[in-house]
């Protein structure tokens, strides 16, 4: 038994459990786990965070500001961040990756659109950290570093890196030039979980900040688990648009936003690869590899037609990305 397992033991055993089943409740891609704790009459989900690697008072903090506005996140029962273990309320097995389809998507995209809204207009995001030019840097050096450079072997030449400074200088732009909200930075299907009353249930939200208007709606939409005809895409993202104006979130014509929202999309989708990429090389764990083509392709055909992202679709196609990656898969 891990050190970690006895600790988790011990600290069960002090809040009075002692007669439990534990399981796998889900896969993280970080240092944190999560186990299901089931009792004859009782279910409950404990978060393991390293508290060297993952600290709980963020999640603790972000948890709090939620529920506070009325949006449905796990009620923290106990805590321990001495060690790093919460127990949380159980939302269940049911994300909306799972449960999403033609004959769903409607109501369940309507709840979670709702949701954002509520987000965006009732937590003060004044005392979260900033989605500022550094940080959005470092998210799509990503790319460059850890999809280009370690996974697929490539170095850009000059003529390419001067591009590439050049697509990021446009992408961060774009993120600054919006109104600035809360931001859950992981708003998509694996971290939506379909629930019968005040749907949906929100997880993962620890690394919440305050940024672009647009980045948690391209999670939604664009999302790099599960996607949509772009036609379906284009009239939600709209649709949000409407509320977004008329709670005085923005002021903006519908062009200016949905070039926000396309290039929004493209700063978060290298990320992805970047993170996917990492996952593999770092922490092995491969299985993200397979949602690489589906993200590589969002940002192909956005930057196809954007004038400014030519040279990022330039790069995409001379180098052959779609197919190295196809190849790697399927090795």
């Amino acid at each position: 038994m891990s050190d970690r397992s006895t600790n988790l033991n011990r600290w069960l055993d002090h809040l009075g459990y002692r007669d439990y089943h534990l399981s796998p409740a889900s896969e993280d891609a970080s240092f944190r786990s999560y186990l299901r704790l089931e009792t004859d009459a009782e279910s409950f989900v404990i978060m393991d965070a390293p508290p060297d690697r993952e600290p709980c008072d963020q999640f603790i903090a972000v948890a709090r500001k939620l529920r506070a506005a009325g949006l449905n996140a796990p009620e923290i029962i106990a805590q321990n961040t001495v060690e790093g273990f919460l127990l949380l309320t159980d939302f269940g097995g049911r994300d909306y990756l799972s449960q999403l389809s033609p004959a769903s998507e409607a109501s369940l995209y309507e709840d979670a659109l709702e949701a954002l809204l509520l987000m965006q207009t009732r937590i003060d995001a004044a005392e979260l950290p900033l989605y500022d030019t550094a940080l959005l840097n470092r998210e799509m050096d990503l790319f460059h570093d850890w999809f280009l450079g370690k996974l697929l072997g490539i170095s850009l030449d000059q003529a390419q890196q001067l591009i590439w400074q050049s697509i990021k200088q446009s992408l961060v732009e774009n993120a600054l030039a919006q109104p600035q909200v809360f931001v859950h930075r992981d708003y998509h299907s694996r971290n939506l979980m379909k629930l019968e009353t005040d749907n949906p249930g929100i997880l993962d939200f620890q690394d919440a900040v305050k940024g672009p208007l647009t980045y948690d709606l391209v999670s939604l939409l664009r999302d790099c688990y599960i996607d949509w005809p772009l036609a379906r895409v284009e009239q939600l993202a709209l649709d949000y648009y409407e509320r977004a104006r008329v709670n005085d979130l923005l002021d903006a014509e519908p062009a200016q936003f949905m070039r926000w929202f396309n290039l929004m999309g493209i700063q978060r989708h290298l990320k992805a690869i970047g993170i996917f990429s990492r996952l593999k090389i770092r922490d092995g764990k491969p299985g993200y590899l397979k949602d690489i083509p589906r993200t590589l392709e969002y940002v192909r055909q956005v930057s196809a037609d954007d004038i400014s992202m030519q040279g990022l679709f330039a790069i995409i196609d001379k180098l052959g990305l779609n197919s190295r990656i196809d190849a790697i898969l399927t090795s």
